[in-house]
């Protein structure tokens, strides 16, 4: 089975996770612009087990069908890494794309919150698009 390790930008802070992603997918929710300070977030969610190297930070957001989310952070450079959702740890974890550092990670099927989208933020062709959060 494939090993895949993300890291933040300085690796003090690591996450390995096993094989392929179950899912990988882009939000444009104004807090996921705003924690990322992007426009969207990129998102690949795995099964667990999963291993975490270094110390995080912690940040706990409430989504807004009421789930809390769990979101680290590297004490050190400040890149937001990873995120578990509260109660339900034990079946994953959803790792920023860009944590692997892997131009040929594949790509979105989903995007969220299209209804806050940049219209000039592309999609690739393919993409099921939501307007809010399907769950």
């Amino acid at each position: 089975m494939t090993t895949r390790t993300a890291s933040c930008c300085c690796g003090q802070l690591r996450i390995e996770v096993e094989g392929d992603p179950q899912g990988v997918g882009v939000c444009h929710c104004l807090a996921c612009q705003q924690r990322t300070g992007s426009v969207f977030a990129a998102l690949a969610a795995f099964a667990a087990p999963y291993r975490v190297v270094g110390q995080a930070t912690e940040f706990v957001r409430a989504g807004d069908q009421g789930a809390k989310f769990r979101f680290r952070f590297c004490p050190v450079c400040g890149s937001n890494l990873f995120h578990t959702e509260e109660g339900r740890e034990a079946l994953g974890v959803a790792v920023a794309v860009g944590g692997f550092a892997d131009p040929a990670f594949p790509p979105p099927q989903d995007s969220v919150y299209d209804c806050r989208r940049h219209p000039w933020v592309q999609l690739p062709a393919g993409v099921t698009v939501f307007d809010k959060d399907p769950e």
